[in-house]
């Protein structure tokens, strides 16, 4: 018993200094927690008691730190582990909605930013969750595997000779035997068979279990060697080059279009295509290839494999034009990881809810004067027909005048006076050089710009010299914008506002500073080209077709009327309370787009109406005849705004690629809110002043520059209400 005790004794100190290294709990406290209890015996306060004896001094043991150093060391690794697992799983969530906030233009997350620096900024995400960020792309040839294609075969005697004589695939058992698979000798034809047994259930191909099971459907992405997304499955994919065409001979084709004259007529050759064709086709001019497509079904696919930065058609002659120019490109037209970085930007001032809300008040506010303007060329101009003031006239100039002025009222935050008796000279030039680069754009886009540039060919020469004149005119405004901006600095006021005043996008990305002063001058530029005859010219066709339906014109009006009524001069909230405006701007854009297609290069094989895309593909999505088929819109040569609020029995997949005027996904039209607002609360407060009708209801004549507009615009008969 006492050699127990005095074993005891010698290990207590030890074990105490253990303890007390580990936990970092310091001796003097455990003396004192030892001293209050043994007090409480009777023991005296001086020192440690046992038995009511005081105790002899302690004798000092060793001090053998190894085994406690390399205690701490294991503990240290394992701390480390723990925490680096932990930033590791942190870092793969944070990859993950950090694809989804790019791939649907998200504002970034400051939590997630820094779960990914805590990793370097790169992460190796499992494989599950990278197919997801990045689609593996199969080849044609990589399913195939020699070796694999022997095993679990069955080389029985009975199931050989048997095929001989009957010439038909012999049953697998069904007790569970081994894989047995009959193949046919055609180099042409694929049998399968559904196999049990050993080997389990599964798909074989000429003897082969496959790694890629290959299911095709009507339209479809290819992944890991299947075909998703379609219901429609078929026997067989067919190949690429089996797609409809239009004529091999790229240089022939753009030959005969230029003697045919089928660019102004590009939108009726693509109408009569598909109707010869299909809803699919190939088409090459030139130097230009690609697959054209109509239907809804196949656009959604196109969809799903635009990959996280969708890429399109690069109009070539104005990248050649930027670069000789030394001008920095907008996102119009960059790609990668560049045009990511700036159209983020770029939407929190013209695309996000609370830029909108900014802006709208501008665009109000000069939809109104436009209707004061026609007021007063109505009293001087107008003409008396049963006791009301009449006025027809060709509205396009006073369209093009409104789209530049509500464009430069956003953008510039201040207003260049076009509705005045005498509008700028300067104002006039910028419209004429906008509608020259329109008209000289296609016929450019199918030669090489560069060549026409050495050989100074005269197509070339208008097409720079009209953007040459764009460049000067942003410029110049775009100087007096900053101007105006440096001497508010030294105001107290908010952000994208100087002196309570808004001082429009240009204002708002030179006070944030997140893009470059070049930048800032390319994107400014590309939104005012774009935000003029993109506009004014589906007003006019909206105008024609309100002034030859009045049955809808009255229906829209009697909305607007009693929404403008309970909106209290909001205009947000008199937008919102008629539909019917909204769907009066998609039912005139699906009869008159803008644009006629809208590429995509995908970034994965798909399958299309049973048809093999490869990857990097320009396909084009037609838009026009789109708008005007069949198998897509209920009686679709009927203007009916109605439409858009009713359910078409269509799969609700399908149904949200029916209106692609501004494009879909995250590189549709960045002036897109800008475009809708504008021109809804133009056509809202023209329906609160006055009846609108036409001299004619015959169809317009369309013709195609680079955007779709009327050959002759129609005249409009504004009467007073």
């Amino acid at each position: 018993m006492e050699s127990v005790v005095r074993l005891k004794n010698s290990l207590s100190m030890p074990i105490r200094k253990l303890t007390s290294c580990v936990s970092e709990v310091k001796g003097k406290k455990l003396c004192a927690k030892r001293r209050n209890k043994r007090g409480r015996c009777g023991g005296s306060r001086g020192g440690c008691v046992k038995l009511g004896k005081t105790s002899p001094p302690r004798a000092a043991y060793p001090k053998d730190l190894s085994i406690i150093c390399s205690y701490q060391t294991e503990l240290e690794k394992e701390r480390k582990l723990r925490e680096a697992t932990k930033a590791q799983k942190n870092a793969e969530r944070a990859a993950m909605r950090a694809h989804f906030r790019r791939k649907y233009q998200l504002s970034e997350n400051a939590k997630d930013t820094n779960h990914l620096r805590s990793v370097g900024g790169k992460v190796s995400l499992p494989h599950e969750l990278s197919t997801i960020i990045h689609p593996e792309t199969k080849t044609k040839d990589d399913g195939f595997n020699l070796l694999s294609a022997f095993q679990g075969l069955s080389f029985s005697t009975a199931v050989l000779t048997g095929r001989k004589r009957s010439g038909t695939p012999t049953p697998a058992p069904a007790n569970g035997g081994s894989c047995k698979i009959i193949t046919s000798m055609s180099t042409r034809v694929t049998a399968g068979i559904k196999a049990k047994g050993s080997c389990g259930s599964r798909n074989v191909f000429f003897g082969v279990a496959p790694q890629k099971g290959l299911s095709v459907t009507a339209a479809g992405t290819v992944v890991h060697g299947k075909l998703e997304g379609g219901k429609r499955v078929v026997k067989g994919m067919r190949s690429f080059e089996e797609i409809p065409h239009t004529g091999r001979n790229g240089w022939l084709n753009l030959l005969k279009f230029w003697r045919e004259n089928r660019f102004q007529q590009l939108h009726k050759h693509m109408e009569r295509t598909f109707n010869t064709l299909g809803p699919i086709y190939r088409e090459k001019l030139g130097t230009l290839s690609s697959v054209n497509i109509m239907l809804p079904s196949d656009v959604s696919e196109l969809f799903k494999s635009e990959g996280l930065h969708p890429r399109r058609m690069t109009l070539q002659p104005w990248a050649t034009h930027r670069e000789i120019r030394n001008h920095s490109k907008g996102i119009f037209l960059k790609n990668g990881e560049e045009w990511r970085a700036d159209r983020l930007q770029l939407n929190k001032e013209v695309m996000m809810s609370a830029a909108v809300k900014r802006f709208l008040p501008l665009l109000d506010e000069v939809a109104k004067d436009f209707c004061r303007m026609l007021q007063t060329r109505m009293g001087k101009d107008g003409r008396g027909e049963e006791g009301k003031c009449v006025l027809t006239i060709d509205p396009s100039p006073d369209l093009f005048r409104f789209a530049l002025e509500a464009s430069c009222h956003v953008l510039y935050g201040e207003r260049i006076g076009l509705f005045s008796s005498s509008p700028s000279l300067e104002s006039q030039k910028f419209i004429w050089a906008v509608e020259q680069m329109l008209t000289t754009t296609p016929p450019l886009l199918y030669l090489p710009p560069r060549l026409l540039l050495r050989m100074g060919a005269p197509l070339w020469t208008q097409h720079a010299t009209a953007w040459d004149h764009i460049f000067s005119h942003a410029e110049a405004r775009i100087q007096r914008g900053y101007q105006r901006l440096s001497t508010s600095l030294g105001r107290a006021s908010p952000a994208g506002t100087a002196g309570g005043q808004y001082t429009g996008v240009l204002g708002q990305l030179m006070e944030k500073g997140q893009l470059s002063l070049d930048l800032i001058k390319a994107n400014i530029t590309e939104l005012m080209a774009g935000g003029v005859d993109t506009t004014a010219v589906p007003l006019q066709f909206a105008l024609f077709e309100l002034g030859r339906n009045p049955e809808v014109q009255e229906s829209v009006r009697q909305q607007v009327r009693a929404s403008w009524a309970q909106a209290g001069g909001d205009p947000q909230k008199a937008l919102q309370g008629a539909p019917l405006l909204k769907g009066t701007i998609k039912e005139v854009l699906r009869l008159y787009p803008v644009g006629i297609t809208v590429q995509r290069y995908p970034v994965r094989d798909i399958v299309l109406q049973n048809y093999h895309i490869p990857a990097g593909t320009l396909v084009q999505v037609c838009i026009y005849p789109m708008g005007r088929s069949e198998k897509v819109f209920e009686d679709p040569l009927h203007f009916d705004p109605s439409r858009w609020s009713r359910e078409e029995g269509q799969r609700a997949e399908a149904a949200g690629f029916r209106s692609l005027a501004f494009g879909f996904g995250a590189r549709q039209c960045v002036g897109r809110r800008i475009a809708e607002n504008e021109m809804q609360l133009l056509l809202m407060h023209i329906l609160l002043s006055f009846h609108l009708s036409v001299p004619s209801s015959e169809d317009l004549n369309t013709t195609v520059t680079l955007i779709l507009q009327p050959e002759t615009p129609p005249r409009i008969t504004f009467s007073k209400l």
